[in-house]
């Protein structure tokens, strides 16, 4: 039996570790207590002598394979980059929405719309916590959603705060606010490695898993360190001051809408030094796994490229276009555009896993590529 320790051999020391925070999640969740995530967002031991070495933390990672084709058998996993039931470009219809959005607000406006018709409780999302960092939050209230919108250029701290909050179910000794308010029904907004730690502990039927109705997924090109060295490496190449910054958006560029109106645009090749080490080697790009893919890629500016890859993500998405919460592009103006905005998120999805295996080839050579 494969344990923590394990994990840290086989994934962490690597430098494989995604930091989703599903193997924390799960052992918190069950209130075992053995692990922890640190202020890094870097799993670890907390109290080793709590460890029972159930080996689920070990089963559940993304970067191990054991539960692989179960999890891909259970989303009806197909090629090149997972099931695709319908595509979609589209855009809040609330215009308070969009003018907080990344992108198109699609996300916020369909986790308002699961909200209202009583179909989640909540929702696992990010706010802000800084000028350019964001946390892991739960949302319990159509303010708070609202709040999580829009994007800050930063590294999350995974699922550490989904543990925090659920971590009472398993124990009714420890009070909590949480459990008075009995959340069974949240959607999970994350990347594609939280996700994947999620279905997997679906495919087992863990805690907290069963409380997990919806997963969004969002478009995903790494997950970005920035701190102050790196936020003035880019404002150097930019040319601007992070005074000026009113939005951060992250499409084909890195692109910087500043107070003025002006828009600073930046390749992504200039970002990938910063960019979380593990992620080189991931090779989702469009969520694969989720009920809903997300992300501004292959759309114009304010809209959302919507992937729906469930019944249940196709149905929540037909029930808020037709509760007008949401509207979809005119495509009689340009008939190949939902063909076109597919074809763009495909191709960024090949190039990611063909680096993926170049990088995975170089770790073993010692020498992986830090481009895409």
């Amino acid at each position: 039996m494969k344990t923590f320790f394990h994990l840290i051999q086989e994934v962490q020391k690597p430098g494989l570790c995604h930091r989703c925070g599903g193997c924390v999640t799960f052992c918190t969740a069950v209130n075992y207590g053995a692990l922890k995530i640190d202020e890094e967002g870097k799993p670890g031991y907390d109290d080793i002598e709590k460890c029972i070495e159930c080996g689920l933390c070990y089963t559940i990672c993304p970067e191990i394979d054991e539960l692989e084709e179960e999890t891909k058998r259970r989303a009806n996993w197909s090629q090149p980059m997972g099931r695709i039931i319908e595509t979609a470009v589209a855009r809040s219809t609330d215009a308070s929405i969009l003018a907080n959005a990344t992108d198109g607000g699609v996300v916020t406006a369909l986790l308002l719309h699961l909200f209202d018709r009583g179909r989640i409780d909540g929702a696992i999302v990010t706010h802000q916590t800084g000028p350019f960092q964001r946390s892991p939050f739960l949302a319990t209230t159509r303010e708070e959603i609202i709040a999580a919108a829009g994007f800050f250029f930063d590294t999350s701290h995974g699922m550490k705060q989904f543990s925090d909050q659920y971590m009472t179910y398993a124990s009714i000794e420890e009070f909590d606010p949480m459990v008075k308010k009995g959340l069974k029904r949240v959607a999970l907004v994350g990347t594609p490695c939280q996700i994947n730690s999620v279905r997997r502990m679906q495919a087992l039927e863990l805690l907290p898993s069963d409380a997990i109705k919806f997963c969004f997924g969002l478009f995903c090109s790494g997950n970005f360190v920035f701190g102050p060295a790196e936020r003035e490496k880019l404002a150097k190449i930019g040319g601007f001051s992070w005074d000026e910054v009113r939005k951060v958006n992250i499409k084909e560029a890195l692109m910087l809408h500043l107070a003025s109106g002006k828009k600073i645009t930046i390749d992504l090749e200039q970002l990938y030094a910063i960019r979380r080490y593990a992620c080189q080697y991931c090779s989702d790009y469009a969520a694969e796994l989720a009920d809903i893919s997300f992300g501004g890629i292959g759309a114009a500016e304010g809209w959302t490229t919507v992937l729906a890859r469930s019944p249940v993500g196709r149905a929540a998405l037909a029930d808020a276009k037709g509760a007008g919460m949401i509207e979809e592009f005119k495509y009689a103006d340009n008939p190949s555009y939902i063909t076109d905005a597919l074809n763009t998120v495909r191709s960024w999805s090949s190039k990611k896993k063909k680096m993926a295996r170049q990088n995975r080839r170089g770790l073993k050579s010692g020498s992986p590529s830090f481009s895409m």
